[in-house]
């Protein structure tokens, strides 16, 4: 049987159908989904569980003129099959196609950038204050989901609102979960507003059977309506909201189209800020994402039929983050003051194992970056080790709690940055390349970075004793699989490894030792003799080895998965003039400073030189041009 899908070219053709057209359109969209997350890897779970209320939202609005702000952005794959991308929607997430987040660049119906959590409101609000300043007509609609309010800027942002209370349709996605389940005070408000409903229902039936007696019965409803106020903060639904000056209408239910629609055409009416609260399913319409929705949160490609992964066994081979969840929980054995904490991702930082074996010693703070720091930071100054586990790329939300609530004290807070470096599939927003360059600057901090996962495990418990602020990065994906050491030793403070010797100093960090050992073995047949050492710190830098090797006519070469702007080759060259070796030739390799394309890690690492390929070529070149 013909679908419908095929006759959207955008949302003006959802207006042409009818609600029950609107329903089949649904089951073809969220089989397309399924299909191509199948084969190319993605956001599966919070996709398929915004499908009839994306169709909704874009029958009752009019983008492009309508501007939707979706928050964090990885469930708008709905959004853009009908906004004229179905066609392109194959290319999901590859180089050369479209971003698994909503991009400008892309489409005029995507009103804003994100690919990060909690900025819809502020996003939203601004757009609104313009709107009116300019005297336009159009609505502004923030999409946010119930894990982004627990992060600080959302209830910055909902103050505001409630402050200025301009006309702005915030549109509440309730589905138990971000990455991980929700945690907190919020997440149990939301809860009690979904089951409140039954308190409405009783109300409604009581007035009824009331009304039925008048002589009694008026008298009664308004004895009960001077109660209102004082009950109505214990049990009626939204009450928060309304005393932040916010309407709010709901809970609805968020697969009945119908029911959406006309929410949103009631919304569309308030002249102020008006909250519509929808509760939904993540994963709804595939049984293994309902099941496991931290599983296919972000999904690699998989069998639809048996929810395994394609990947042929490998992903047998542990990871950087389960090497690192494995060493916590060593760790933690022996020292019983140590706990971690991580932002919405312990399953993504391979905490998992360790909050079940030690549930009172691992706090999940929400999407909440910046207090999950000085919360480190409190634990820290009464005695404790904690250990934060964030991405890269999420810890610059916490940029001024690292440096005024970490480094300013001195304080032992150990900071683990998964997804360092170059990270595939995601696009832009989480790329880990500025985190050694926003570091290396803060006082009293050592930045290290291991190469395989038995370097990790000495990191780690390196780090809890050097008494100092430290931060351990390493990237996403599977460890090199080399034999662990026996037991635990101590890295000494500020010092590489010399891995291979040679005239000149190829000194590469992290995960850029291998490629640089392949690189200079390649190296030697043209006639390039480089000893290369392991860095394993950015700061403090080991100084010695490398006035070893800053002699005039020698050269030096720095290689780090970060941008060279600030990074680890900069505090080289800045270590190298501090002691006047100006005589030596030197060359910092690693990332520019710019957008990085769509495409797995390896596409990317060979597009910007640093595989060992890559390294080879700009090498050579470097010797073969003028001193």
């Amino acid at each position: 049987m013909a679908g419908k899908l095929d006759s959207i070219q955008g949302p003006a053709d959802l207006k042409k159908l009818t609600v029950e057209e609107l329903a089949g359109l649904a089951s073809e969209i969220r089989a397309l989904i399924l299909e191509t997350v199948s084969k190319n890897g993605g956001h599966l779970g919070s996709n398929l569980g915004v499908v009839e209320l994306t169709l909704a939202m874009h029958y009752a609005f009019d983008s492009p003129r309508d501007k939707i702000v979706w928050d964090v952005g990885h469930q708008c794959y709905t959004h853009k099959i009908v906004t004229g991308r179905r066609e392109c929607f194959a290319g999901l997430r590859r180089s050369g196609g479209i971003l698994g987040f909503p991009c400008r660049e892309e489409s005029e119906h995507d009103a804003y950038n994100t690919g990060h959590a909690s900025t819809a409101l502020s996003a939203a609000l601004g757009m609104a204050v313009a709107r009116d300043k300019k005297k336009e007509d159009f609505h502004v609609v923030a999409f946010v989901g119930d894990g982004s309010l627990t992060g600080g800027v959302a209830l910055e942002a909902l103050n505001q609102i409630g402050h200025l209370r301009p006309r702005l349709i915030i549109v509440l996605n309730y589905n138990e979960m971000s990455i991980s389940p929700n945690v907190g005070a919020w997440s149990r408000y939301f809860s009690y507003l979904v089951s409140g409903q039954q308190y409405i229902r009783i109300k409604d039936k009581a007035k009824s059977l009331l009304k039925v007696v008048p002589s009694i019965g008026w008298p009664v409803i308004k004895l009960v309506r001077s109660l209102k106020d004082s009950v109505k903060k214990a049990l009626f639904p939204g009450f928060v909201f309304r005393e932040l000056g916010i309407r709010y209408i709901g809970p609805f239910p968020g697969h009945n189209i119908g029911a959406l629609i006309e929410a949103f055409e009631l919304a569309k009416r308030y002249d102020g800020p008006i909250l519509v609260h929808c509760v939904t399913q993540k994963g709804r319409g595939y049984q293994p994402a309902r099941r496991h929705p931290e599983k296919y949160h972000g999904a690699s490609p998989f069998d639809i039929a048996t929810g395994e992964p394609l990947n042929n066994g490998a992903g047998k081979t542990p990871s950087f983050s389960s090497a690192f969840g494995e060493a916590m929980i060593e760790i933690a054995k022996r020292e019983a003051k140590v706990v971690s904490i991580t932002a919405a991702m312990g399953e993504g930082t391979g905490l998992a194992k360790f909050a079940e074996k030690y549930p009172d010693r691992f706090f999940d703070v929400g999407i909440a970056e910046q207090h999950a720091v000085t919360f480190a930071a409190g634990l820290a100054v009464s005695g404790f080790k904690p250990v934060v586990a964030i991405y890269s790329t999420f810890l610059q939300r916490a940029y001024d709690q690292v440096y005024h609530d970490i480094c300013l004290m001195d304080l032992p807070v150990v900071f683990v940055l998964d997804r360092a470096g170059i990270v595939p599939d995601d696009g832009p927003t989480h790329q880990g390349v500025n985190d050694i360059a926003y570091l290396r600057h803060m006082p009293n901090i050592i930045l290290m970075s291991p190469r395989d996962e038995n370097e990790l495990r000495h990191m780690l418990w390196s780090a809890l004793r050097y008494g100092h602020p430290v931060a351990v990065r390493f990237p996403k994906g599977a460890v090199p699989g080399v034999e662990k050491d026996g037991d635990f030793r101590r890295i000494p403070l500020g010092r590489a490894e010399l891995l291979k010797e040679g005239r000149d100093l190829f000194f590469a960090f992290g995960n850029m030792v291998r490629p640089a050992l392949e690189a200079a073995r390649e190296l030697e047949k043209a006639g390039i003799s480089l000893a290369v050492a392991d860095a394993r710190f950015a700061k403090p830098l080991d100084e010695e080895l490398l006035l070893r090797y800053a002699q005039p006519g020698r050269t030096i070469i720095t290689a780090e998965e970060g941008v060279v702007a600030g990074g680890m080759g900069s505090a080289v060259r800045e270590a190298l003039d501090r002691a006047k070796r100006f005589e030596v030739r030197f060359l910092a390799i690693g990332l520019p400073l710019e957008i990085y394309p769509l495409g797995k890690g390896d596409e990317i690492r060979r597009a910007c030189g640093l595989d060992a390929a890559g390294l080879v070529e700009r090498i050579k070149s470097f010797y073969a041009s003028p001193s």
